[in-house]
């Protein structure tokens, strides 16, 4: 076993959390600990797998897995793992992703043992009954039904769909009333011996156990059956799609629009820089220039914003808003507007300034939640191995300079015509 610290010549930083350690299982698991002196402790399962994971006839597995694993096990009942945590005041937690599933649990840390134990449990021996499979798909299915009473959420999953049409990214993670009722013990079991291996996974823990004897109980409770042929389901990186617009008639009393281009994937270089950028242009916040074009100037709006989502292969930079339908178009004109201000006019040396002060100011802000900590932490060594400091991101993000942001910005905004979605 491993036993490193890494190297940061930043510790001091007044915002900082201490430096992880990281090690490795002889079964291929990879574990990271963040030594955090707090009588409450968070650990957890990362799992590299994801919806794009899923085959055609296993559309809404991943999502479908993850509600499972708490159903039963060689050694516990459903209302036994749901009560593990639960009966010393903890909280046992999962979500599932287009590329990950994470299972974690908050406790005091005396209940540090208790915790692995029970997750090793839910990720090595689950069972899956055949009457919880009846039950969960009944569950999911009044889920995917429900989706669709809220067009301001469903309308990021249709547009990611048809962005990536005809590639594993371009479909529900809650997948479909036909794939979610063809399940069964056989088929669950097929994927999440395929998906959840050990080299596949990373057991993250946040808190003030010894590093030692994080690594000795992880090293006794994940117990994987490593005899098996068939390999985790290979990535294949979507293929461009041509630029599309796609206007659905929703019934809403406001029209819904996302407008999008592919942008950098997850280890872009210029991640940082485009990070920067959608915080200025339409990151959520109410200095973004959209929201003072849109909203706070010409009252067009209530809610507008960008977004960047980024995958292993593949990127996606995209724009939200949602308005009066007789106002679709103005909207549109002022987006682009701002877009192309970004393009032709590069950020004064005080406009930079302010730009990075406010985003930094947000990610350390972020750092007092040691939950978001401890996730970005597994979800960071689950496809980098490798963690960056906030210290260490403040670096990167005060290198970036004004010609930066331009080149990003005509990549993204002049690179032909975005793909666009509607509800109307």
């Amino acid at each position: 076993m491993k036993n490193n610290k890494y190297n940061n010549n930043n510790n001091n930083d007044k915002y900082e959390h201490p430096s992880v350690q990281m090690g490795t299982l002889p079964n291929g698991m990879r574990i990271i600990h963040m030594p955090f002196a707090s009588e409450i402790s968070y650990c957890g399962v990362a799992v590299n797998t994801g919806t794009r994971d899923e085959y055609a006839d296993e559309q809404g597995m991943a999502h479908f897995v993850e509600h499972l694993l708490f159903k039963g096990t060689t050694k516990r009942k459903a209302h036994h793992i749901n009560n593990r945590m639960e009966n010393v005041g903890g909280e046992l937690n999962a979500y599932t992703t287009k590329e990950e599933t994470f299972i974690f649990s908050t406790f005091l840390t005396e209940y540090f043992e208790r915790a692995v134990e029970l997750l090793g449990d839910v990720v090595c021996n689950s069972t899956f009954p055949n009457n919880q499979i009846e039950k969960e798909c009944e569950v999911i299915l009044d889920e995917i039904n429900s989706y669709e009473d809220f067009p301001s959420e469903l309308i990021y999953d249709d547009f990611e769909n048809q962005v990536y049409a005809n590639s594993d990214l371009g479909h529900y993670i809650l997948g479909t009333s036909e794939t979610i009722s063809s399940f069964d013990n056989k088929k669950v079991k097929i994927f999440f011996k395929r998906q959840y291996r050990p080299h596949n996974m990373v057991f993250f823990s946040f808190g003030k156990t010894p590093f030692a004897k994080v690594m000795k109980l992880c090293e006794k409770y994940f117990q994987f059956d490593n005899d098996l042929s068939e390999p985790v389901k290979e990535r294949i990186v979507p293929i461009h799609n041509k630029s599309t617009i796609q206007i659905l008639d929703k019934d809403t009393s406001q029209a819904h629009v996302m407008l999008g281009q592919y942008s950098s994937d997850m280890f872009n270089d210029d991640r940082f820089a485009l990070y920067l950028l959608n915080n200025i242009l339409g990151g959520g916040n109410a200095s973004s220039r959209l929201n003072n074009s849109l909203r706070e100037k010409n009252g067009l709006v209530y809610n507008v914003e960008s977004i960047v989502s980024t995958y292993t292969d593949t990127g996606l930079f995209s724009v939200y808003f949602a308005s009066d339908k007789k106002h679709i178009e103005r909207c549109l004109k002022l987006i682009n507007k701002e877009m192309q201000l970004l393009c032709e006019k590069p950020l004064t040396a005080s406009q930079l300034a302010i730009a990075k002060r406010m985003y930094k100011g947000h990610m350390g802000i972020a750092s007092q939640n040691n939950e978001s900590v401890v996730l970005r932490m597994g979800k960071s060594f689950l496809h980098y191995n490798d963690y960056l400091s906030l210290s260490e991101m403040f670096n990167k993000i005060d290198m970036i300079e004004a010609t930066d942001l331009q080149d990003i910005a005509n990549r993204l905004f002049n690179n032909g015509e975005f793909m666009q979605l509607r509800y109307v």
